[in-house]
């Protein structure tokens, strides 16, 4: 038993486990504001566009 609970003590990973979900989580927000800001450039290139065909 003692051995099962100088493992569960054990927090060496713990630091690597948290980097990892945080990184994870990191990333995650990257995608999600660069799939955002992609959407919203993309329709303003579009809108001037139409201005440029317009004035043509």
């Amino acid at each position: 038993m003692s051995r099962f609970m100088k493992f569960w003590r054990d927090e060496k990973g713990l630091e690597l486990v948290e980097y990892a979900v945080m990184t994870a989580l990191i990333v995650a927000a990257l995608v999600t504001a660069i799939g955002l800001l992609s959407a919203a450039i993309s329709g303003r290139f579009g809108s001037v566009t139409g201005v440029i065909s317009g004035i043509g």
